[in-house]
């Protein structure tokens, strides 16, 4: 049975948790290598949440970074289409 597209998610409208489950938590100081076996998982101490940039900055970075590697490219490739017609109409008469 299909979802009701009224009721689906759009992943691009939720806001970034600001808090952390304590599982995520304990996760979390494993990675780091904070975390005792003999610890409470009551009184587990902060741990600091990053904000995942926005895809915009990424967007405007690759943008930027592709417009100078196809400039290069660009400034060779009208030579070499302008030589092939050239080619084509010294076949031709």
């Amino acid at each position: 049975m299909s979802l009701h597209p009224s009721l689906k998610i759009d992943s691009s409208t939720t806001q970034q948790r600001t808090v952390l489950t304590r599982i995520e938590r304990i996760k979390d100081l494993m990675k780091k290598g904070l975390w005792d076996e003999n610890r409470c998982v009551t009184a587990l101490p902060k741990t600091k949440i990053l904000k995942v940039k926005t895809s915009k900055a990424k967007k405007k970075e690759e943008g930027a970074a592709a417009i100078g590697a196809t400039a290069p490219a660009a400034a060779t490739a009208p030579a070499t289409k302008a030589a092939a017609p050239v080619k084509a109409t010294a076949k031709k008469a």
